[in-house]
């Protein structure tokens, strides 16, 4: 990095001496010497452009894309329309920065005000902010805004994603917070057991709906119960799900945050994803992150600025409850860009085929020899079977060009079928998986 020092090596010494110091080493004098780097780091030599552009292309041609994916478990292949993949990629758009100057970023905070109002239609909460970074963030972030002296304590569903449950047990062990995990009966959150671990330390409950197997919960019975208890009630929301599910508002939720992939974004190998978040307006004021608004300038033209954003966040770290400063931004100009293609007709339609197309896996799978469904119940796009020869399934599916569900347990396969997938492929995987139980 010395190179790029804006400062010649005699002033950086004056400046040096000036701190009554000699050498730049001295001012990490605090540090052991044995993290020090004493010798060039073993990086190879620097490459032109034409030769990163063939190792990248080499490293690319390692991902496999599959012709039918048949697993989700927080990450979905839904229909993706032309144009929300065009309007983002524009120069304008795709080169956005942090909209500061509202007088040169009206663009900008447009598409993110037109974002938190679907957003907010969606869940039927009453606001929303810009995004933060993944649904497990947001679940995060969520728990976070409950927590206050007297209430200190989160629980959580132990049917929600294994890796929601983590990075809110990360967060809680950053702040010196206790998570309980609220143990699953049947597939689903037991609420005996939910109603036994309340009590007047527990700050706020998350559930998932539909859950990680793809169940749907008594979201309702579930958050009468929290409130109760005089704690908060936390959804984790399915966003194409809420095309036909109560909203959380419905469900007497406080906070509604889910992963927003599933609006317009691409797998992408894994990102980038957005983590949307909404709240009742009594807990606006503790949502992290940015919160855009439409007011009238001095000439009385519509305009947009940043309306409420925590600062702490930005200069007062040591009191900050949250430390997202930024937002998804061209992430969820993609998803509004989906919601308003699809509108509420289309998002339903793209729920319905969803789970239509789902049951009809299931009945197909359950039909053969030694294949059942794991758990009773209604569920969504989502579902999981036991059947023997797990990995045999799971290895001619993949010859098949084909992705099938994902290992849980001992022996179940979690599968999942968006409305991109067809009544042919449904079958032919069928047919494969009823090819290798019969040998």
């Amino acid at each position: 990095m010395g190179s790029y020092v804006p400062s010649a090596p005699a002033q950086r010494q004056e400046m040096l001496q000036a701190l009554g110091l000699s050498s730049w080493r001295e001012l990490y004098r605090d540090v052991p010497p044995d993290m020090y780097l004493d010798g060039p780091l073993h990086l190879p030599h620097g490459m032109s452009e034409l030769e990163v552009n063939r190792a990248m292309s080499a490293m690319a041609a390692k991902n496999r894309v599959y012709a039918t994916v048949l697993r989700g478990a927080g990450a979905y292949d839904d229909y993706i329309p032309a144009i929300v993949k065009y309007i983002p990629a524009k120069e304008e758009f795709l080169t956005a920065y942090t909209p500061y100057q509202a007088e040169m970023s009206q663009g900008l905070l447009q598409s993110i005000f037109e974002y938190q109002t679907m957003i907010c239609e969606l869940t039927g909460m009453d606001v929303s902010n810009a995004s933060v970074y993944d649904g497990a963030s947001a679940a995060a972030e969520a728990a976070a805004m409950c927590r206050d002296r007297k209430r200190r304590l989160t629980l959580i569903s132990g049917a929600a994603h294994p890796d929601v449950i983590n990075t809110v047990r990360t967060y809680c062990y950053g702040t010196g917070d206790e998570l309980r995990v609220v143990p699953v009966k049947d597939g689903r959150t037991d609420p005996e057991a939910l109603a036994a671990m309340l009590d007047g330390e527990t700050a706020s409950f998350y559930v998932q709906q539909p859950n990680f197997y793809g169940l749907w919960e008594d979201a309702e019975a579930l958050g009468r119960a929290v409130h109760e208890a005089g704690a908060l009630f936390v959804m984790g929301c399915h966003p194409i799900s809420l095309g036909i599910a109560k909203t959380p508002a419905d469900c007497g939720a406080d906070i509604a945050v889910g992963e927003g992939q599933p609006l317009g974004l691409p797998l992408g190998d894994g990102g980038p994803y957005l983590g949307f978040m909404a709240c009742r307006e009594k807990l606006m004021r503790k949502l992290p992150g940015r919160i855009v608004g439409e007011t009238t300038d001095d000439a009385g033209r519509r305009a947009y600025v940043l309306s409420l954003q925590a600062r702490e966040q930005h200069i007062r770290r040591e009191k900050a409850s949250s430390n997202i400063c930024s937002n998804e931004a061209l992430c969820a100009l993609t998803a509004g860009l989906y919601l308003t293609v699809m509108g509420p007709e289309g998002l339903a339609e793209a729920a319905r085929q969803s789970m239509a197309k789902a049951h009809y896996l299931a009945g197909a799978l359950c039909a053969l020899p030694g294949v059942e469904m794991a758990y009773g119940g209604p569920y969504f796009h989502e579902f999981v079977t036991r059947l023997p020869r797990r990995e045999d399934v799971l290895c001619a599916l993949g010859q098949a060009d084909i992705l099938g569900g994902l290992p849980v347990g001992e022996d179940g396969l979690l599968w999942c079928v968006t409305e991109t997938v067809s009544k042919a492929q449904l079958d032919r995987a069928a047919a494969i998986v009823k090819e290798v139980l019969a040998k």
